[in-house]
Formats: C-alpha cells, structure tokens, sequence
C-alpha cells in the first residue's frame, strides 16, 4: 500500500510539475506599483537591432552606461541582432518558454502577435501619465519627455486594438534616391514630385544599348534601371495610393484584388525588359545605384548613408564608384497632388514579468531612451528622426540640421536631405492596420512581388491564371484564411505562436505519458482488486 501511494504521489507532483511549466507563460495584470523600491537590485535584459553602422552598437551602450550611473541598482544585458526578424522569432519562441526580454525594439505587427501570450506585452496607457513614473513623472530621475511631447502620429502607430503597447523609437520612411545626371542625359527633367509613370517610362527608355553592346546612359554592360529595397512597401503603398484593397482595421484581408493583379502585371511588364528588380534578387540598391548600375533605388530613409557617390558608408570597391549627382525625391505617388507614403521604423515594448518591479524598472530605462541625448544621437547615425518634440525642437537637434554639409560623416548632405524629406511630409505618411496576423499578410503582400519577378526571369507567362494560383499560394504559404477578425471586445482570439519549441514539445509529450500511466496504473490496480474479490 505504502509503494502503491509513494507511486501515485509521484505521477500526480511530475504531472502538477509539467502543468505548471506549461501555465508558466500566464501573468496577472502589469500594475504599477506606487514606489519604486531602490532598496533592491535589478537585472533587465534588452534585446535591440542594430544596422552594419557600429556606431548605433555604441550609442546603446552608452545610453545603458549613463542610465547605469543614475539607477545603479539596475543592470541591463544588451543582445544585439542585424535583423528584426530574428527578434521576432526569438520572442515569439521565449513566450512559449516564459523567458522573454524585459525590454525589446520591435515593431507594432510584431507586437500583434506578442500579444497572444497571457497579459504578456505591457499595456502603457495609464502608465504614460502616472504622476510619479509616467512619462516625464517627478520620481523620474532624468529628463524624459512629457505624453504631450511625444509626436501624435508616431504614437498611434503603437496602439492595438485600442490600447498602446509600446512606445516609438525612431521614425524613417521610404524615399526614392535618384541619379539626376542620368536622367538628364536621357533628356528628361526631374519632376517635384515622382510619379509611377515618370519612373517606369525613364527605366524603360535607359535600356538602349549602343553598338559595343554597353547601355547608351552608363557606358557599361550593366544596368537595372529601378531596384525596390522592399517589396512589401512597395505593394501597401501602391494600393493605398489607389485607393484599393489591403486589409481592414479588424483584420479582414482584401489584397487579393483586382488592382493588386494589375500591379503584379505592371511589374512583370518591367521586369521582362529588364528595367526593374528587387533587392532579393540583386541585392543592396545603393550598391547598383553608387557603380552607376541604377537610375532609381528605392530605399528607407534609414538607408541614405549608403546612397551616393560620396556616400560615407559604401559596400563596394572604391574604384567602382560613378561620380554623378544625387537626389531624394519622395516616393513614386499615383497621385501627385495627394501623396502617400509609408511611415515606418522601431518602437520599444516592455514585456510583463511576475515582479511588478521589475517591469517598473524596465519601464525607467525605456523612457530613458526617449531623452534628447540619446534619440538625437541615434538618428544622426542615419536618415531617422526622434519622435519627440522635445528632441525635434532642441537646440542641439536644429543645429544638426542645419550644417548639411560640413562633414561627410555627421552631415552627409543626402542624409540630411533624407531626414527633411520625412520631416516636412509627416502629415502625408500612413500605417497599416496591425492585427495577429498582420505580419504574415505583410509578408504576403512583398512575396507576391517577389515570386511575379523570378518567374518572369524564369520564363513563365504571368497571366491571370498565374496570378490567381499565385493568390492560393500566398493564403496557404501565410495561413490568411487563418486570421481571425477581431470583434467589437477586443483582440482577435485565435493564437498564432508558431510551432512549438523543443522543450515545449518534450514537456507536452511528458505530460501525456504521465496521465497514460496514471490511467494504467489504476486500471491494473482495479484489475487486480477484482481478481481477489473473485478469488474470495
């Protein structure tokens, strides 16, 4: 009997063990808590990506050293990565595990699915005008800026389903760097503004070739005359511009239309000639476009110290540069008179823990990467801009923007041409709906694109019959007919997390043999009480 019960209790704590671990990703409520507790001593993690430009590297550091010096009772670990991507898998793979970072850059559909773990990204609302820890809060020991400082259009970016679960980092957009020399040597003036068409019939036009065989434009063997940085932008911005189908604020996905089809068309009209081409199959833009192999690259704003031919930042042999004179024009528009363009770039989520504590203190550092020092010094490192107003309106940023010019480094005159383009042109940039399942439908949306483009160069006929297999390969490939709209409550329901990681698998599997035992053991058990009972 004793055996019998020592068995039993064994079963049932290895089963409460691995229910436990699997309930481990479930959390209460963030609350703040009324005082910080400085008696105590805190380690937070921030995880953050980073361009090839080191310098971004070591301006989180230092923003991590001084914060350091003002709340020495906090230590932060920083995990750098080169790509969004793979923070986004990470996170979505530690929820499952209950291990994420307390601090992470992200972006708003990222945090859409983040939000399928239990009270797992903390909602900000009410902390953004907490009198002692808000934004600006008289127990914050720095500078931060105030709610009313942070620029409007950049915050809602952040809100989801009608709460705000982050706070913007950076901004940039997309702009087109143009080689003005040779599209006036095609005989064609630069509009104010870019349209589709301008863009498609000068691409078209640089394809003349000379009797040696080199494109007439360049003297050389190689041209592509207009390389997409990002696929996916181009596809939302097309259709926004055109006033067609994307996706619904509540997830409802309308891209597979009749305009997205005549898009796709357009693009493998160009891409037959030979006149357009994605990053994903010839790489970088600012590569092609600084060896005089490009007319129009379209790239982030983000992207502008690598554009040019004093470009500060370049990818390839000096002795291949092209000297030519270079432009930022906003984005191809359908309309001119009305443009449109994306906005885009990091924002920072804090993720909740078990100790309110804890998220408090990650709370302080994250608001600590809103001061003036550090958005300023991250966005001269590249065409962002800080998304405060308080950053915007200082001194020390106007003066940045003021000395185009002087150095090549710090004021690389493109980069700062980069910047001004999106500073004038806020109030003419626009978001996309963020739902669980926005991150797929914007993966969608470049890969059709993408897969258009590689068929052409393979030779197969881009017809309506393509495009509508296309289509049912897109919403299998992305599971679209997976996304569940969201209601009038609140956030979509279903979870989409991925698969299982390892440890997750092996625990679930676990469990199972734990309850099967269970069940044989009492069956045998049972069994045999009624051999005896017959034996009697």
């Amino acid at each position: 009997m004793k055996t019998k019960r020592a068995f039993l209790a064994l079963l049932l704590c290895t089963c409460l063990l691995l229910t436990g671990c699997h309930g481990a990703q479930e959390r209460d409520a963030f609350r703040l808590p009324a005082v910080f507790d400085e008696t105590r001593t805190y380690e937070i993690t921030f995880w953050a990506k980073t361009e090839s430009n080191v310098t971004q590297a070591n301006i989180y550091k230092k923003a991590i050293e001084d914060f350091q010096k003002i709340y020495p009772n906090i230590k932060v670990n920083l995990k750098l990565y080169t790509d969004y991507g793979r923070i986004y898998q990470d996170v979505i793979t530690n929820i499952a595990t209950d291990s994420t970072p307390n601090v992470c850059i992200t972006y708003p559909d990222h945090i859409a699915t983040y939000l399928t773990g239990d009270n797992c990204v903390v909602p900000l609302d009410s902390i953004f005008t907490d009198e002692n820890y808000g934004l600006g809060g008289r127990e914050v020991r720095f500078d931060a800026p105030t709610y009313g400082e942070m620029i409007p259009e950049f915050l809602e970016e952040c809100v989801l389903a009608g709460r705000t679960y982050a706070v913007p980092y950076m901004r940039s957009t997309e702009v087109c760097y143009v080689n003005k020399t040779y599209v006036e040597k095609l005989g064609y003036t630069l509009p104010d503004v870019l349209t589709w068409d301008f863009i498609w019939e000068v691409s078209e036009a640089a394809l003349q070739k000379g009797e040696d065989g080199n494109y007439l434009v360049n003297g050389q063997p190689t041209l592509i005359p207009f390389i997409y940085k990002s696929t996916d932008n181009m596809m939302i911005q097309l259709l926004r511009q055109m006033g067609a189908g994307y996706s619904t604020e509540d997830g409802q996905v309308l891209i597979f239309n009749d305009d997205t089809r005549q898009v796709l068309k357009t693009v493998a009209e160009h891409v037959s000639s030979g006149a357009f081409s994605t990053f994903k199959i010839s790489s970088y833009p600012a590569n092609w476009l600084n060896a005089g192999q490009c007319i129009f690259a379209i790239d982030s704003t983000a992207g502008s110290t690598w554009m040019g031919s004093d470009a500060p930042l370049i990818d390839i042999d000096a002795d291949k540069m092209v000297d030519f004179e270079t432009v930022v024009m906003m984005v191809p528009q359908v309309d001119p008179e009305h443009p449109q363009m994306i906005s885009q770039g990091p924002s920072i989520c804090v993720f909740n823990k078990a100790d309110p504590q804890e998220v408090l203190a990650s709370w302080l550092f994250v608001q600590f990467l809103l001061t003036n020092d550090v958005q300023i010094a991250y966005a001269s490192t590249e065409g962002y801009v800080p998304v405060t107003t308080k950053a915007q309106q200082s001194p020390a940023y106007r003066d940045y923007l003021s000395r185009r010019g002087e150095d090549n480094n710090l004021y690389y005159p493109v980069k700062l041409d980069a910047t001004m383009l999106l500073l004038e042109h806020v109030d003419d940039t626009f978001t996309t709906p963020v739902f669980n399942g926005s991150a797929s439908l914007r993966d969608a949306a470049g890969q059709m694109i993408e897969e258009v483009a590689k068929s052409v160069r393979r030779k197969r006929a881009v017809d309506d019959a393509y495009i509508d297999d296309l289509y049912k390969k897109m919403v299998n490939l992305y599971r679209l007919d997976q996304i569940t709209v969201k209601g009038s409550s609140g956030p979509v329901q279903k979870k989409e997390l991925g698969p299982l990681p390892g440890i997750a698998v092996a625990l679930l599997a676990g469990l199972a043999v734990v309850w099967l035992g269970i069940i044989v053991y009492v069956a045998a058990d049972w069994l045999k009480g009624k051999r005896m009972t017959g034996k009697k």
